[in-house]
């Protein structure tokens, strides 16, 4: 069973994976027939949609492969379709909700591999926040502005959607 702490990042990939979904689901259903959107991108120099998707796809993975010992396999970048990236972001919460380590794992160190010849190590805890978690909302972000660029109406409440169930209203 998982200990309370990996319970929680758990809860906090999936949710923003759901996040990620979410706002595929909108970005298709309001512009798939006018644009390439796997192939969107917010400039000349960045990557399209379909590789933010699998980058963002990319760090819960490969805490869920760490955790298990596991060499740490990236998705391709080049992600063909709509419909592969749905299944990348399907596998990968699988994958997070099957994290069956303690969270002793998130004391020991991570080597995290940044290019030719960079490198840098953290503790687990640190590889998750300082590492993964930004990372991860970096790509997810740059999806919801390829996506609001092209004219989808996102939001930040779509964005922040992990938040629905604990908002009130007040009287």
């Amino acid at each position: 069973m998982s200990n309370p702490r990996i319970q929680e990042l758990q809860r906090v990939f999936v949710s923003r994976l759901d996040t990620l979904g979410h706002l595929l689901d909108v970005g298709e259903a309001h512009l798939g027939a006018q644009h390439d959107l796997i192939n969107a991108r917010l400039a000349a120099d960045m990557l399209p949609l379909g590789a933010q998707i699998a980058f963002a796809c990319n760090q819960p993975r490969g805490f869920s492969q760490w955790c298990a010992g596991l060499p740490i396999e990236n998705i391709d970048p080049a992600v063909p379709s709509l419909a592969a990236a749905r299944a990348h972001i399907a596998d990968t919460r699988a994958r997070v909700l099957a994290i069956a380590c303690d969270d002793a794992q998130l004391d020991l160190v991570k080597r995290i591999g940044l290019g030719p010849g960079r490198y840098c190590e953290l503790p687990g805890h640190g590889y998750v926040s300082e590492y993964l978690l930004p990372n991860l909302y970096f790509h997810i972000t740059t999806t919801y502005a390829i996506l609001r660029m092209l004219g989808a109406p996102v939001g930040k409440a779509d964005y922040m959607r992990f938040l629905a169930p604990h908002i009130r209203q007040d009287g």
